[in-house]
């Protein structure tokens, strides 16, 4: 019997390659995308992306959707909280694993590790520990697609917003930057790739900068 997995889905591109990684795993069953949406923005929560962009992603996919709503001053009692009743309900129904994409954040692992072990579940990560690099090649290589839809403007200049993220974009990361944006320098949005049955129409929008340091772009759906 193939055992029953959760995926964590930003909708980014580690999300993506990840779980393009777990479809090519023996003796699993990935029952659903897991995203945390903003309630007050009604978008991905950190990439700031429309929730009815996330649906056409999870649609293309061909996952089921399940959605943590969360206030855009979410307090970390919150975010537990709701984490905590809804892995419960997917425990109770015969999932004891969550994957996740993170590649090397000691810290990250640990808290999700142990909350996950509070509640008699467990976490496994596809890309933990693999070159940011090589995984940034390996995903531009397999023809995955994905614009720039964050940026932290302490990490990385502002006007990466809203770019490709191509090998030109790679060539032209700042030295210090992690190819991959592992430590919060960027995020992104994926619209096609091997994992999708069709490409996700957008059109780039507007930028805005939130509390004086991250950059947005805004994804319209076309």
């Amino acid at each position: 019997m193939p055992d029953k997995i959760l995926f964590s889905w930003s909708g980014g591109k580690d999300s993506a390659l990840a779980l393009h990684s777990l479809k090519n795993w023996r003796e699993i069953e990935i029952v659903a995308l897991l995203t945390t949406v903003t309630a007050d923005y009604d978008r991905i929560s950190m990439h700031g992306v429309r929730k009815e962009l996330l649906e056409k992603q999870v649609e293309s996919i061909g996952l089921t959707l399940e959605k943590i709503i969360i206030s855009k001053k979410s307090s970390n009692e919150e975010y537990e909280e709701k984490m905590k009743a809804t892995l419960l309900k997917y425990r109770d129904a015969g999932v004891n694993t969550i994957a996740f994409g993170d590649i090397f954040l000691e810290d990250l692992k640990k808290y999700r590790e142990e909350n996950l072990a509070k509640i008699g579940m467990k976490g496994i990560f596809p890309l933990w520990k693999q070159d940011s690099y090589i995984l940034a090649k390996t995903f531009i290589g397999l023809e995955f697609k994905a614009v720039l839809t964050c940026v932290d403007s302490k990490q990385l200049d502002g006007n990466f917003c809203g770019r490709e993220y191509d090998t030109s974009l790679l060539n032209d990361l700042p030295k210090g930057v992690d190819p991959c944006g592992e430590n919060g320098e960027f995020h992104s949005f994926v619209y096609d790739g091997p994992i999708f049955k069709n490409e996700i129409p957008f059109a780039r929008g507007d930028i805005v900068v939130r509390e004086n340091q991250f950059y947005f772009c805004d994804l319209v759906r076309v």
